[in-house]
């Protein structure tokens, strides 16, 4: 336990100087591209010289580079810097939500509608992915086994976008199954998930339009995952079923279902890097799947800020996907030192 402390503490402070790296290497992008950040969130070629100027010293622009940098990155930290095309603090539109008195904006943060569709595309990754699996590698070399790996093969092979766009022609222009416009949200945000939080204060005709809305995209989204699971999970679980110890097991006139467990068990690291990882892609690979069925979320979000040459909420967008992609990793660590005391660090 005190390796794994140390190792934790090790990590954390990696954090820092990779964080700082990310947002750099984005901001130094940003600044060589040519063209006049100021004239653009002014107004473009009708923009007043005064605006101009405003903007210019309001975003510290004609300072040096590190300066710049240092600006964008602490006013981000606080929560004290707005974007030039939203008008919203940054952290707002990423984290807390831009819901004013007056009703309008949204009680959620872009990050926490990616989250949300992430964690459905992963139910789906998991529910699927590892049983194919699983079927693939007590099935070996039979036609179950060949139908598993080419399906396998098809889903890493999809182009999101393609499969999103005969989705929602099937489902919605022909069946008229499911929705695609909108994001209901519960009447109070608890826990920052919206199904989970419609589920908690009893609005379950919410939850539901949500599950409604997000279950499509989320299964676009993970379709290539569960492709890369199912391969994985088999080759691992093939290597615990073939080990002496199922033969002890077998000997001693363990059930299959037991026999199962114990290989699965056994062959959980593999699986659980492979998912770890795949949450990651999850949320990486969300700004298609949001742009193609028009979901308010972080990767649309970084899309519209590169569109507009947004950068200060491109590198606040960077940043917090930095962050989580990081923590990810972390938990990942954790759990293998949990499900295997001989892992040291």
């Amino acid at each position: 336990m005190a390796e794994l402390k140390r190792f934790l503490i090790r990590r954390l402070l990696t954090f820092i100087p990779t964080l700082i790296g990310v947002t750099f290497v984005v901001f130094l992008i940003a600044n060589v591209i040519p063209a006049d950040p100021a004239r653009a969130w002014a107004g473009g070629e009708k923009a007043s010289p005064e605006a101009i100027q405003r903007i210019k010293e309001e975003y510290h622009l004609d300072d040096p580079w590190y300066v710049q940098y240092f600006f964008l990155i602490s006013k981000i930290i606080q929560n004290d810097i707005r974007s030039p095309f939203t008008h919203n603090k940054i952290l707002d539109d990423l984290i807390f939500g831009t819901k004013q008195k007056g009703g309008t904006g949204s009680t959620y943060g872009r990050f926490f509608v990616s989250l949300q569709l992430a964690l459905i595309g992963f139910t789906y990754v998991v529910l699927i992915g590892i049983p194919l699996g699983i079927i693939s590698a007590l099935k070996r070399n039979t036609i179950i086994d060949n139908i598993v790996r080419v399906m396998a093969l098809i889903g890493v092979s999809t182009p999101v976008f393609w499969l999103g766009y005969l989705l929602i022609y099937i489902l919605y222009v022909r069946a008229g199954v499911i929705n695609i416009a909108g994001m209901p949200e519960p009447s109070q945000k608890i826990t920052g998930i919206m199904v989970l939080d419609a589920l908690l204060l009893g609005e379950h005709k919410i939850a539901w339009q949500i599950i409604n809305r997000l279950a499509t995209p989320a299964f676009v989204l993970g379709f290539i995952s569960i492709g890369i699971v199912a391969r994985v999970t088999r080759n691992s679980f093939l290597d615990s079923w073939n080990a002496d110890f199922i033969e002890y097991c077998k000997a001693r006139g363990l059930r299959k279902a037991k026999l199962v467990w114990h290989a699965l068990k056994n062959a959980s690291i593999p699986i659980i890097t492979i998912l770890g990882m795949q949450f990651a892609f999850l949320l990486g690979n969300a700004p298609i799947t949001e742009t193609v069925f028009a979901i308010p979320g972080l990767g649309r979000y970084l899309l519209e800020s590169i569109k507009n040459f947004d950068y200060p909420a491109l590198i606040g967008g960077i940043l917090l996907f930095a962050t989580t992609y990081m923590l990810i990793n972390l938990i990942v660590d954790i759990i293998y030192a949990i499900i295997d005391p001989r892992i040291r660090y």
